[in-house]
Parts: C-alpha cells; structure tokens; sequence
C-alpha cells in the first residue's frame, strides 16, 4: 500500500511540474529568443579617409657643413674669425706660410726665363735658314728640318715651365683658407704658429668647421608602414625642447626613396628657415607627421574588429540574418575608428560590438 501511494504521488508531481514549466510564459518567451538569436546593433559598411598623425623625434641639422683643413703643409700665420664669428663666402679665414714654397715659385720662373731664351734663339736660326734657302743650293732640306724640330721642342719646353709656374703660383694661394658659403664658425682648433696641412697630413683636426645655420634641415626617419602617407610639400609642425612654448612649421622636400637596411625607414628631410638663429644644428625635435589617406578605405568602429590569437575579423550579417565571420586587414586607427582591408562590399552590415563569443554561423536578429 505504501507503495502504491509513494508512486501515485511522484506521477501527480510530474504532472504539475510539466503543466507548470507550460504555463511559465517567460521561461517560453526567453528559450524561444535564444532560438531565434539575440538582437544586436549593427552598421552599413562605407567607405572613407582616416587621417592620423605620426609623433616621431627629428634632427635638426646645418643645412651645409664643411670642415676646411689646409690644402698645404704650413705654419698658421694669422687668424682673422673665431669660434661664433658669422662669415660671407669668399671671405678670407685664415692666411699660412711656407718658405719653401718661394723658393720653388723663384726657381720656376728661372726656368721659365731659361726655355723662353732658348727658344727665340733656335726660332731665329730656323727663320735665317729658311730665309737663305730661297737661294738654291745654299742650305740642305735636312738641315731646315732639324731646325725646325729644334724651334718646335724648345716651344714645347717653354710651354712646359710656364705650366710648373703657374702650378707653383696656384699653390701659393693654398696658403689662403676662404669660406666656401656664407655661415657660422663653429669650431676653431688651431692657433698661430701650429704646423698644419690635409686631412691626415699634419692635422688630425680641421682648422675650422663651419656651418650655414640659417638654413636647417630637419631630418625624420619614417617607419616602413607610413611611408606611403607623405609627399612632397606636405606641412609639419615640430618643437624643442629648449624652447617648448614656440612650434615651428617645415615643409617636407626631400624623400630619400629607399628605406635605410638597418632602421627599416626613409630618410625624410624638411627645409628650415632660421633667421632668427633660435634654432641650432644638433637640437632634437619633436615632429608632427599629418598622415593623411591617399586613397578611400573601409573605415569602421574599432570595437567591430576582434583580434583574437588565430584570426582578426569582423562579423558580417548575411542575407539569412546569420554571423559570418571574415578575416580582415586592419590599418592605421584613429578616434575609435579603425582601417580594414578584406573581402568586404560597401552596404554590408557588420555587427557594431563584435566578440568571439558570436560563433560563425550563429542567427543574429
């Protein structure tokens, strides 16, 4: 009997608990949402231009530079600038001495005066000779020819030590160091009296280092990735830190074209113009690079895009209202926007909030 009643009383409970879960119209409303997928936000991909910008550090540098050392091994004999001194081109820096360099100037024009002597004496023989063979029989044909060969290599020789003169005189005006362009002395590393000469020849140093500082160039090394955002004349704006409150503003001119093997980037270089001298070679910048889109790309909200560890990509909603994931690209970002590149139409609807927990596949409302 015990039984009997034990088992009647699990049946009624079944019964009630199955009628129950019928009657729960939540419960019903919830499971058949699920089934029918939840309801989220999407968009209509469109085309458009993110434009960003590059913060990067820069040089600046002297727009020329030379370091000028003596042509010739001398004694410094007068300075005429010093270290911050401003010089025009052509202006005279620097005079040296070197006595031997007179006495082989002297023993040139020797020479020179010696082979001129020798030649209006064999010119003068070779015009008598020809002068008394009009008579015939008085002269050979070969003697005119000798004569004539003798006036021509004394010619020669002539010519000769007029060149090694004017080499020696040119040489003397060696001893003159000039300022090759207009700029600043920046650095002095000799006194009078110091024995000086080429590069490796008596100067370990050069005399003078100058620098055109009213002209900078301001050099940037550009990432292989934003090479293609700049051109020609684009505008940047750059500071220092020695003056913080001022920003300056370049031009882009020069575009090396190749990317440099070790750093991976182009060399990029703007024109500076420092009338004001405020700005030194040497200073380190702090540059802003517009990096605007060339062309027209798919740019969406950054929050559409799931970059996972196997795969970035975004969920599209098919024509059956169904998630497909599609394996994208991304580029530059920007404000909560974001470039991407796949096999991506505009008008598409993307999921706007995107997650891994949004299988492939999946209805989406």
């Amino acid at each position: 009997m015990a039984a009997c009643a034990w088992l009647a009383l699990s049946v009624l409970g079944s019964c009630s608990s199955s009628d129950g879960e019928e009657r729960n119209p939540a419960r019903t409303e919830a499971a058949h949402a699920d089934s029918a997928g939840a309801a989220v936000a999407t968009f209509a991909l469109q085309k458009g231009r993110l434009s960003t910008n590059l913060y990067t550090p820069g040089e600046l540098i002297a727009y020329q530079e030379v370091d000028l050392y003596a042509k010739v091994s001398s004694f410094v004999k007068r300075l005429y600038v010093d270290v911050g001194s401003e010089v025009k081109e052509g202006q005279l820096l620097a005079t040296m001495e070197a006595p031997e360099l007179g006495s082989q100037l002297a023993s040139a024009q020797s020479r020179v005066k010696s082979q001129e002597a020798l030649y209006i004496a064999s010119k003068a023989n070779y015009d008598r000779l020809v002068e008394t063979s009009k008579t015939p029989g008085t002269i050979s044909q070969n003697d005119l020819d000798q004569a004539d060969a003798r006036q021509k290599s004394d010619l020669a020789q002539w010519e000769a030590a007029r060149s090694a003169y004017s080499e020696v005189a040119e040489t003397l005006k060696y001893l003159e160091v000039r300022a090759p362009f207009s700029g600043v002395i920046s650095a002095r590393n000799v006194n009078p009296g110091a024995y000086v000469g080429p590069s490796g020849k008596g100067s370990d140093l050069p005399m003078f280092t100058l620098q055109e500082q009213k002209h900078l160039r301001l050099v940037v090394s550009v990432p292989e990735a934003y090479t293609g955002f700049l051109s020609r004349n684009d505008v940047v704006r750059f500071t220092v830190k020695a003056l913080p409150s001022q920003v300056f503003s370049a031009k882009v001119n020069r575009l090396a074209g190749a990317l440099d093997s070790r750093l991976r980037s182009e060399r990029t270089e703007m024109d500076v113009y420092n009338d004001s001298r405020k700005l030194l070679p040497g200073m380190v910048a702090e540059v802003d690079l517009p990096m605007p889109a060339q062309d027209s790309t798919f740019v969406v909200p950054a929050t559409a895009v799931v970059n996972s560890t196997e795969r970035v990509f975004v969920i599209k909603v098919d024509s059956s209202h169904r998630a497909q994931w599609v394996d994208v690209k991304t580029g530059r970002a920007e404000g909560g926007k974001m470039e991407i590149y796949g096999d991506l139409r505009p008008g598409d609807q993307l999921v706007k909030v995107a997650s891994e927990e949004r299988r492939d596949g999946s209805v989406i409302k």
